[in-house]
C-alpha cells in the first residue's frame, strides 16, 4: 500500500509547472564549473534522454586528435539533438560527461566550452566521469543529457 501512495505522490509532484535549479548556500558555488548542484521539473511535459554524443564529426563520425575540437563537436552534436527537438541547452536538466584519461587540463577545457554552449545559465546537474575508454578508439569524450519540453 505504501508503494501505491508513494507513486501517486510522484505522478502527483510531476504535473505542477515549473523547472528548478538550485544550489545551496551551504555547499560549494558549482557555476564556475558549469553546472548546478540540482534540477527538478514539476510539470507536465515530455523528457527527452539523448544518448551520449561523441567528439565524432558528421555522418563519417571523423575523430579529431584534439581534445577540444571533439569537445566542440560533442557539444554541437548534443545541441543539434536539442534544436530537433525545438529546445535550448537551457532546457537540459542533467548532464553526464565521460572522459578518457581525465585530468585538470581537459576540465579546464571542458568548462570553458560549456560556458559557451550554455551562455544562458542555469547550468544543468552534472557528473563527469573519467573512464580509460569509450567505445571506439580515439574518442575521448563522451556526453549524454536529460532535456524537459514543457507542454
Amino acid at each position: 500500500m505504501n508503494y501505491l501512495i508513494a507513486f501517486a505522490v510522484c505522478l502527483f509532484t510531476f504535473q505542477t509547472k515549473a523547472q528548478t535549479f538550485k544550489n545551496p548556500d551551504s555547499l560549494f558555488n558549482p557555476t564556475p564549473y558549469g553546472f548546478s548542484h540540482a534540477s527538478s521539473v514539476k510539470t507536465s511535459g515530455e523528457l527527452v534522454y539523448i544518448s551520449g554524443q561523441s567528439g565524432g564529426l558528421g555522418k563519417e563520425h571523423l575523430l579529431s586528435p584534439d581534445f577540444r575540437e571533439q569537445v566542440q563537436t560533442a557539444l554541437k552534436n548534443l545541441t543539434t539533438i536539442l534544436n530537433s527537438y525545438n529546445l535550448k541547452p537551457e532546457n537540459v536538466m542533467k548532464i553526464t560527461i565521460l572522459i578518457v584519461d581525465h585530468s585538470s587540463e581537459k576540465l579546464k577545457i571542458w568548462e570553458e566550452e560549456m560556458s559557451k554552449t550554455w551562455q544562458n545559465k542555469p547550468f544543468p546537474a552534472s557528473t563527469l566521469i573519467p573512464v580509460p575508454r569509450l567505445a571506439l578508439d580515439k574518442m575521448q569524450i563522451e556526453v549524454d543529457a536529460v532535456a524537459f519540453k514543457a507542454n
